[in-house]
C-alpha cells in the first residue's frame, strides 16, 4: 500500500517493533482511528502480519491471517466495554531476541512479541496498562457500592413516605431521582477516555 509503512520494506517479522509517533500517520491502523471523536494514538506495535494500536479510547488490532496474506481482520476493543486485567511483561533472556507483553481485554487474551531493543518503550506501555486496570477495578468496586447504597436508600424511603403522597407521584419522583443518580455515578465511575493515563506514562 503506497504511503504506508510496508512490512517488507521495514524487514519486519512476526516479532514486532514499536512505531514512533512521527510515523503513526503512515501505518494502516491510522485509517481506522476516529479522529473526528478526538481519538488519538498513544502506542503502536507493528509486526509483519499485525498492528496493535493503543489509543485513548481502546485497542485497535489489525489482525493478519499470516505473514504472507494481505487479508486483515479489524478488531476494536473499547476500554469501558472490555476491561483490562492480567498485565504481564516478560523480559528477554540472554539469547532471546524478543520480549513479550501480555494482557487480557474482556475475554480476549493478548501475548505480543516485540524486539527486545524496545524494552524501555514496553515498560511505559506496561505501566499505562497496569494503571488503567487498577482504575477499572477500583471504579467497578465503587460502582457496585453505589448501587447497593441506592437500593438501601430506596427501601428506607419507601417505609418512611408511607401514605404521605399518592403512589403515582411517589413513583414518578423516585424514578426520576434514581435515573439521574445512576447517570451521575455512571459518568463518574465508567471511564471511556484514558488519554491522561497514557500521557503520564508513555514517554516515546
Amino acid at each position: 500500500m503506497f504511503g504506508k509503512l510496508a512490512a517488507d520494506a521495514l524487514g519486519l517479522s512476526n516479532v514486532g517493533i514499536v512505531v514512533k509517533p512521527a510515523d503513526y500517520d503512515k501505518v494502516d491502523a491510522d485509517d481506522y482511528i476516529m479522529h473526528e471523536d478526538n481519538e488519538k494514538i498513544y502506542f503502536l506495535i507493528k509486526s509483519k502480519s499485525d498492528e496493535y494500536c493503543f489509543t485513548n479510547l481502546g485497542l485497535v488490532h489489525l489482525d493478519g491471517t499470516s505473514a504472507t496474506s494481505k487479508k486483515r481482520m479489524l478488531r476494536r476493543y473499547s476500554y469501558h466495554t472490555h476491561p483490562i486485567s492480567d498485565v504481564y511483561l516478560e523480559t528477554a533472556g540472554t539469547v532471546d531476541l524478543d520480549v513479550e507483553i501480555k494482557f487480557t481485554m474482556g475475554n480476549e487474551h493478548y501475548s505480543i512479541d516485540v524486539n527486545k531493543k524496545h524494552l524501555e518503550e514496553l515498560k511505559d506501555l506496561y505501566k499505562a496498562l497496569v494503571k488503567i486496570a487498577s482504575i477499572m477495578h477500583d471504579n467497578e468496586f465503587a460502582l457496585q457500592h453505589a448501587k447497593e447504597s441506592l437500593h438501601v436508600a430506596q427501601s428506607t424511603l419507601g417505609r418512611v413516605t408511607g401514605q404521605q403522597a399518592d403512589v403515582a407521584s411517589q413513583f414518578k419522583s423516585i424514578n426520576q431521582y434514581t435515573f439521574d443518580w445512576l447517570e451521575d455515578i455512571r459518568y463518574k465511575y465508567v471511564v471511556k477516555d484514558f488519554g491522561k493515563v497514557f500521557e503520564k506514562y508513555i514517554q516515546n
